[in-house]
């Protein structure tokens, strides 16, 4: 059997794994890229960030023409054409693929399209070829895949993914949504502002558990005015076909119910691309929800062995991968390199009104016993977001009381993603409220709004 050798093998070739063999490349020579799926490019290029964003702004744009009356505009027969939003994301989504193509294709890279699974700690086999590939170091950037948790007949009953409602190219009658985290709270908006009619089915008692209650609560309240049938608080009894229709029983406030439809979204998450690789023969530990055990250095266990973005975790965000990848590969070359500093990321929710935060949040800030001072101010007493019609929301900012430094942030509103960069860079660079009260906040802007709760901290501060 043949055997190949590697100075550093990265499995997978998403986000993650490409930053790593780029930044491994800057040392070693002879470094593979392992890569079974049938496209090249990764779950944000394919079938994550960029083509739910390209379809969220579409429908955007056409929420504000059926919403014309508002500007004082008459926008008649505003509808969406499913084949033309279609093909605008493959035409959009192409030029980023082709892109991340042509870097794992050039000759930087030896790239292997086959699935790797270890035999020991410092093999590979690949089980399309039955070839063995050996490496100074691995690193493992799988990523995650669709979870189907146990609900009744669900496994059972074909039903659609992520991945399908992204792909469709008709106008869907009626869905239901199992779930309420990221993922399904933007395809839900997605749908019912395409016109779909959208039952969303959450089983705790607020959506988008991984944002603080008041912006999830926000985000709720839209949902409702918009048209969206959410049921939150829920328990899943069963999931069917019975004909042409979808049937799903649950249980609310101890009420039974039943809701149909012509299609199911199964949205109740995704879990660590971990369990075929054959982890325990690499001496490579895992968490119960599978992801990959790693020190701040992403290494492994096994300390020849890195691993980095979903499939490690803590967050499935691409720039906080992108960061492991180039953190592991340099570590990996003896180089010097500064762990991902968790406590200054970003994360945002592209619902509409949007959520971001900067920082650590309240939660974590009273984990930790640091004594803070909040502010916040809301959309609709503030200028620019009257008058764009975006009042839902709130920004809010909070300080440690000791140091006086920003620590958190959050914005939930109006282009939130956008907005939330002001308080990152504030907080990543140590600054104080009074600080940025010395920003020339331009009149009238949606950013400005942060100017009012900065004012409220420095006067609780004194400084």
């Amino acid at each position: 059997m043949e055997t190949r050798h590697f100075d550093y093998v990265v499995i997978g070739g998403g986000s993650a794994g490409y930053a790593a063999a780029r930044t491994a490349k800057e040392t070693f020579d002879n470094v593979a890229v392992i890569e079974d799926a049938e496209e090249l490019g990764g779950l944000c290029i394919l079938r994550g960030c960029m083509p739910s964003k390209t379809l969220i702004y579409s429908a955007e744009v056409l929420h504000l023409a059926q919403h014309g009356e508002k500007f004082g505009l008459k926008v008649e027969n505003a509808r969406a054409d499913m084949k033309a939003l279609h093909e605008r994301k493959l035409v959009t989504i192409e030029d980023f693929s082709s892109y991340r193509r042509e870097q794992l294709k050039s000759d930087r890279f030896h790239l292997i399209r086959d699935r790797a699974v270890f035999v020991d700690e410092k093999t590979v086999e690949l089980k399309g070829s039955g070839e063995r590939v050996t490496a100074d170091y691995f690193m493992i950037a799988t990523g995650s895949v669709v979870n189907t948790p146990d609900v009744a007949g669900l496994r059972e009953t074909p039903h659609w993914t992520s991945d399908d409602v992204l792909d469709l190219d008709f106008l869907p009658e009626s869905v239901i949504v199992l779930g309420g985290g990221i993922v399904a709270c933007e395809l839900a908006q997605f749908l019912n502002r395409v016109g779909t009619k959208v039952t969303q089915i959450q089983r705790s008692s607020i959506v988008l558990k991984e944002t603080s209650p008041d912006a999830a609560e926000v985000v709720m309240k839209a949902f409702r005015d918009e048209g969206i049938d959410l049921h939150t608080d829920t328990s899943l009894e069963s999931v069917a076909k019975e004909g042409e229709e979808y049937v799903v029983r649950f249980s609310e406030n101890g009420e039974s119910k039943e809701v149909r439809a012509a299609h199911l979204f199964n949205a109740l998450g995704r879990k660590p691309n971990s369990a075929k690789l054959g982890l325990e023969k690499a001496g490579v530990e895992t968490k119960k929800s599978g992801h990959i055990e790693v020190n701040d250095m992403q290494q492994t266990a096994n300390p020849r062995i890195y691993a980095a973005g979903d499939v490690a975790g803590p967050f499935e965000i691409v720039h906080l991968a992108i960061m492991q990848g180039e953190v592991a590969a340099g570590h990996a070359a003896g180089k010097s390199v500064t762990p991902v500093d968790y406590d200054g990321k970003t994360a945002v929710v592209f619902t509409d009104p949007q959520i971001a935060s900067a920082g650590i949040s309240l939660a974590e800030a009273e984990d930790r016993g640091i004594a803070v001072v909040v502010a916040d101010y809301p959309f609709d007493d503030h200028g620019k977001s009257i008058l764009m019609e975006a009042k839902y929301g709130y920004v809010k900012t909070w300080a440690d009381k000791a140091s006086g430094k920003l620590i958190g942030a959050e914005c939930v509103g109006k282009d939130a993603g956008e907005l939330i960069h002001a308080m990152a860079v504030a907080i990543t660079l140590g600054a104080k409220p009074a600080d940025l009260l010395k920003v020339h906040w331009y009149h009238p802007t949606l950013s400005e709004i942060w100017s009012y709760p900065l004012e409220d901290l420095v006067d609780e501060l004194g400084s």
